[in-house]
């Protein structure tokens, strides 16, 4: 079967139900073998702009493009796929359904569509088993979704019935602070962590930094969306120089850690249950091995050059 998949998350579900794509967006990079085939996408965004101006990119293109990706349908023809794989949880974050329909629509192509639109963890589950149905592979789609469900049990069983639960707050962008919504505040609590600055499967929401600080979380996560470690920790200046930061719990008792945002928070892949795992780790230490998954960071006031 020739699959396209136009979001990173579906393209890892593809290749952990052992399929190849034979096209991918301009943002799919894992697993490592799929940086080399085609992109079927461009971004009008550049995202090695800072903070603020991809923010104002964001919203440029939205005004005057109506949205922020564009399709290439020329290329979509000549690969000519049986199966489309694209979200609609967020036109910012990767091709939405109905630009895709448009381009199946312009160049007279004859595949399905599947349309992924995840808020928690339940429905990520579920959208590898309409994935696998999709590639005729159910039985691996099972294998796949007991695993994850059994490693997500064990953290649950570690921290039910835990009394002292961390204020914690998971920020997808810096500037403008957001808080992280959707599959996040159940993956919090589930990490033994309370999680009140939203609620589950809300969207992530722009908010004053104002009502981080009356919030005084206990842990603070910066996982900025399409951010890498590297690129979160380089410019941390955004969350660590602002006003009351250094008086928050979580800055004075060393509980602010970067998060590879990129490949571990934002995307609604197989992977969420190892960010779950290390949310617990980061959460309650003395229940959990401390963590060794190299896509966290812990984080200082010191502002890096």
């Amino acid at each position: 079967m020739r699959v396209v998949t136009l979001l990173p998350s579906a393209t890892e579900i593809v290749c952990a139900l052992g399929v190849d794509p034979v096209g991918v967006s301009h943002e799919c990079d894992y697993p490592e073998r799929v940086g080399t085939l085609p992109a079927v996408n461009r971004s009008r965004v550049d995202p090695d702009a800072e903070s603020e101006t991809i923010n104002e990119q964001v919203v440029r293109a939205e005004r005057d493009h109506g949205g922020v990706y564009e399709i290439d349908a020329e290329l979509l023809s000549r690969l000519d796929p049986d199966l489309i794989v694209t979200q609609g949880i967020c036109d910012v974050c990767a091709v939405d359904s109905v630009l895709v329909e448009e381009a199946v629509e312009r160049v007279g192509l004859d595949c399905r569509v599947l349309t992924t639109d995840p808020h928690g963890v339940g429905n990520v589950l579920e959208d590898v088993e309409r994935i696998g149905a999709a590639l005729d592979r159910p039985g691996r789609a099972d294998s796949l979704v007991t695993d994850l469900e059994s490693r997500i049990e064990r953290v649950r069983e570690r921290t039910e019935g835990i009394e002292s639960r961390p204020r914690t707050v998971v920020l997808d962008w810096l500037s403008p602070p957001m808080v992280a919504g959707h599959w996040i505040p159940e993956m919090v609590e589930w990490a033994g962590g309370e999680y009140g600055m939203a609620d589950r499967g809300a969207r992530s929401t722009a908010r004053e930094w104002d009502s981080v600080l009356a919030y005084d979380p206990e842990v603070l996560i910066a996982a900025p969306c399409g951010f890498a470690l590297e690129r979160t920790v380089r410019d941390r200046a955004e969350l660590t120089d602002r006003p009351g930061f250094a008086d928050l719990e979580a800055t004075r008792a060393g509980a602010v850690y970067a998060v590879d945002g990129n490949h571990y928070v934002n995307r609604p892949g197989p992977r969420l249950v190892d960010t779950l795992e290390a949310f617990a780790g980061l959460l309650h230490p003395d229940r959990f091995a401390s963590d060794e998954s190299g896509f966290v960071e812990r984080l200082g006031t010191r502002s890096v050059a």
